[in-house]
């Protein structure tokens, strides 16, 4: 299910059902349309106004090309303040780039295995954070013209997360959260460490987002944290 709601009602104004598994959605930065991911390596864009499908992103016939995802896709971002530039990753390990006035991706990054929604653009457009859900070098920044790997962000000592979730959080800190050791951390991108984190939580942390008043929340299971973050997006 795909749905809409008004915020300040908290009530649920419109609703669709997608021939598939849906597992992402997320709207461009003016707000005019939106995309969605799931199950299968298509990406879907929809009008905010009518609803109506735009259009279908996905890989060519070409065997020898990968142009687009083959498998499951978990993770959808635009580039700021670009409505025709946004990003995809999934369980295929390739993050790919794409424009909105082409049915095909224009390059890829091949390595992050993306599990959730963990590919983050940073305020300048200029950066990629992604998190995979693995044992090892689970968080990592690259950079996004050349599609060179910058730094692998080190694990935190309390234990290592296989990632579902990540963000840059303002300019120096970066939100991530997963499974195994079931934490969320705050991480400041200056001294690689963590400075704030959610430990002992009864599940995964597979969402999180932080709001314009710096409040930051978290889903584990069947329940959802809210607490205050010391940074603001």
């Amino acid at each position: 299910m795909v749905k809409l709601w008004h915020v300040s009602s908290r009530t649920c104004v419109r609703t669709m059902k997608e021939d598939r598994q849906t597992m992402i959605a997320s709207f461009n930065p003016s707000g005019s349309k939106f995309i969605t991911g799931g199950a299968g390596p298509g990406i879907y864009m929809y009008d905010t106004q009518t609803w109506d499908n735009l259009g279908i992103f996905q890989s060519s016939d070409n065997p020898n090309t990968m142009d687009g995802h083959w498998s499951r896709v978990y993770a959808l971002t635009f580039f700021p303040d670009n409505d025709e530039r946004f990003l995809s990753g999934g369980w295929d390990n390739t993050v790919q780039f794409w424009s909105v006035q082409l049915p095909h991706s224009q390059r890829r990054l091949s390595g992050p295995h993306i599990c959730g929604d963990a590919v983050s653009i940073d305020k300048t457009g200029t950066q990629i954070l992604t998190g995979s859900w693995r044992r090892n070098n689970c968080l990592q920044i690259w950079d996004a013209e050349s599609g060179n790997k910058i730094m692998d962000i080190p694990d935190d000592f309390r234990g290592q997360s296989q990632i579902y979730t990540c963000h840059f959080l303002g300019n120096d800190h970066i939100v991530a959260g997963g499974s195994r050791s079931n934490l969320c951390r705050l991480i400041d991108r200056r001294i690689l460490m963590s400075t704030g984190i959610l430990n002992d939580l009864p599940g995964g942390v597979y969402s999180t987002h932080s709001s314009v008043r710096g409040v930051l929340g978290v889903t584990t299971t069947t329940i959802i944290y809210l607490t205050q973050s010391p940074v603001r997006p």
